[in-house]
């Protein structure tokens, strides 16, 4: 199928034509007639299938041949989880829509608030921003919604990981009317809460699925090194990174910390290597993420901030340094690669603690227990997770002491013998059974001598 068979305007096809596209994707052939046909639509394909292009197109084909609804606010509102997937759609979109007159403009968080409402008040048609923000502008009224043709939700399973199902339902009531059309895009739909936001934003859509959920990508080949410690993680790293040929690579962490730390360690070594993470400001992430995509660095060192819809064309190495908790997160880190019908490598670091989440990874994409090792940092784990120890029962510290080998042993009262003895010796000490059981082992009371 060409592009040309789908009913596209001819400026969409100029437009796609000058960026070298050729033929639909799967998932672009199944979503795009019914998006034409106004239909509601949750579609899920694996990451790197063309999900973006397959919303961009029909919602710029709206545009063009449809009527204004409303006269204030955008026509189209695209959310994204993540500043840089927003920033990624824009890039994007400006393709598309450079032959046109319209305007799209970027609302997220992190930037200036003041600036972005006199950016709205130049009324964009197209707005891509994330939950948060977009929320926050409804609020303090410098954003309506009463006009908004098209609602579109790039990977919406990630936005409800992230908290956002109070906004994205706020969105919602702020745009609920029956000519609007809403659009779930994401590479997974299987989540626990999204039928359940389906249900309030959509109405009698069109699923469509792309293959199976979590099937292996047949471009990116998947090896899994074992490892002792952290020491180890790095070693073997280092090791792989001289020793494979990669363009660009991208090394996933557990922790922001880790991110910064392993940046300045790889720098130590000679490699160009940058960090990203969550807790940095909106210009620094903008500027790491430019330079990245320019070529400046060829390590990039984050956490699952960038697990989602990145589109990074010369990252041909995905390397998990540490295994990620949710099992599904896993196919998102490794689809950074192996995109657009390129070959990727994705290489993951299996210690003790990743033993867990490897075993739920294996479990999900049906994985064979098979493992590869580097010549001389062999590691001493194998996989065999050691029996848990039997708790030990809990003794009081002033009844119990060291002793010289090692072990606890009852502390005896010096006076106790002698103190014993003394008392057998006393006949005032000794007392009857009788008088035991009528005190009722009650403490002897000496008793007062008579006057008499």
């Amino acid at each position: 199928m060409r592009f040309d068979e789908l009913s596209l305007h001819p400026k969409l096809l100029n437009a796609l034509s000058h960026l070298a596209f050729e033929a639909p994707t799967e998932i672009q052939q199944l979503a795009i007639p019914h998006i034409l046909a106004s239909r509601d639509l949750a579609a899920s394909s694996r990451t790197g299938s063309g999900k973006t292009l397959a919303f961009l197109l029909p919602m710029v084909q709206r545009l063009l041949t449809s009527r204004v609804l409303g006269k204030r606010g955008p026509r189209a509102l695209i959310l994204a989880p993540t500043r840089e997937l927003a920033k990624q759609v824009h890039a994007q979109l400006r393709l598309l829509i450079a032959g046109t007159n319209y305007k799209a403009t970027l609302v997220l968080g992190g930037e200036n608030f003041n600036d972005q409402t006199r950016a709205l008040q130049r009324h964009p048609q197209i707005l891509i921003g994330t939950p948060g923000r977009i929320a926050n502008h409804l609020q303090e009224r410098s954003l309506f919604l009463d006009g908004l043709e098209m609602l579109i939700l790039d990977e919406a399973d990630r936005m409800l990981d992230l908290g956002f199902a109070n906004e994205l339902k706020q969105i919602h009531d702020a745009a609920n009317h029956r000519l609007r059309q809403t659009l779930m895009f994401s590479a997974t739909l299987g989540h626990t809460d999204f039928e359940a936001l389906s249900t309030v934003l959509l109405k009698t859509p069109q699923r469509v699925t792309v293959g199976q959920e979590f099937a292996r990508h047949d471009d990116i080949t998947l090896n899994f090194i074992l490892a002792d410690h952290l020491d180890h993680k790095e070693a073997l790293l280092e090791a792989l990174l001289k020793q494979t040929t990669y363009q660009q690579a991208i090394i996933f962490t557990a922790t922001r910390a880790d991110t910064e730390r392993l940046a300045t360690l790889f720098n130590s070594k000679g490699f160009r290597a940058v960090a990203l993470s969550s807790d940095l400001k909106q210009a620094a992430r903008n500027t790491i993420m430019d330079g990245f995509m320019r070529g400046h660095h060829s390590l990039l060192f984050t956490t699952d901030i960038a697990s989602r819809g990145l589109d990074l064309l010369n990252v041909s190495l995905v390397v998990n340094f540490d295994m990620p908790k949710v099992a599904a997160e896993f196919v998102h880190r490794i689809g950074r690669t192996g995109r657009a019908g390129a070959k990727g490598t994705a290489v993951s670091l299996v210690s003790l603690k990743d033993w867990p989440s490897y075993l739920a990874v294996q479990q999900l994409l049906q994985l064979d227990d098979s493992f590869t090792a580097l010549p001389g940092l062999e590691a001493k784990f194998n996989g065999q997770v050691p029996a848990p120890r039997k708790p030990r029962r809990a003794q009081h510290p002033l009844l119990h002491k060291e002793s010289a080998a090692g072990k606890t042993r009852p502390v005896r009262d010096p006076r106790a013998g002698r103190v014993a003895a003394a008392d057998r010796q006393r006949p005032d000490k000794q007392a009857s059974t009788e008088q035991l059981e009528r005190e009722g082992f009650a403490p002897l009371r000496r008793q007062k001598p008579n006057p008499n």
